[in-house]
């Protein structure tokens, strides 16, 4: 009986300092290709324009994915060797992705297995606004060489219409930017 509770305790101590560290990862954000997942071409433009005006007004250098691409292409082509080599050249490494996740408060940020070329083979199925919601939930994938290392969540609530989601979007992601992102 107390080689049992010797083990429990062992493996709850064990999994709580894992869990502690893997909180306190730094992304250390410097330089940025941002990119927005979304189905409307006007939303993705919003998205994408104030996400890298917010980054650059903080100290990271950002360019915005349809910097790279014509409007309504595939964004796949963004994994290739090609940009890739670019984005070197211009001296950024990291890719963020944003997506709206949903218009619920209880999402949960997703685990760090997907690669580029997956992730940006997925659809958004949700818009910056619909009639009826009152919270919406940005997902955050950031990507170097290839490989997510860094996934957040970005929450906004009391919304009423798409002007107040541009509103609150930059109002939690100048914060997070700030707090979470950026290498101090």
């Amino acid at each position: 009986m107390n080689k049992l509770i010797l083990v429990a305790l062992v493996v709850f101590f064990a999994t709580s300092s894992f869990a502690q560290k893997k909180s306190k990862v730094k992304l250390n954000l410097t330089n940025a290709l941002v990119i927005g997942q979304m189905d409307n071409p006007a939303d993705r433009y919003s998205l994408e324009i104030n996400t890298t005006e917010l980054l650059n007004t903080r100290g990271v250098k950002a360019v915005p994915s349809l910097n790279m691409m014509k409007l309504g292409g595939d964004a796949m082509i963004l994994a290739s060797d090609s940009i890739a080599d670019l984005m070197k050249s211009k001296g950024v490494d990291t890719y963020v992705l944003i997506s709206v996740r949903g218009y619920d408060r209880k999402f949960k940020v997703t685990g760090l297995k997907d690669s580029l070329e997956t992730v940006l083979g997925t659809n958004s199925l949700f818009g910056l606004y619909r009639e009826d919601i009152v919270s919406i939930s940005f997902e955050f994938k950031f990507f170097r060489e290839g490989h997510l290392i860094y996934s957040d969540m970005v929450k906004c609530g009391n919304i009423g219409d798409r002007e107040t989601v541009i509103k609150r979007y930059r109002k939690k992601v100048g914060k997070r930017i700030l707090k979470k992102w950026k290498k101090k």
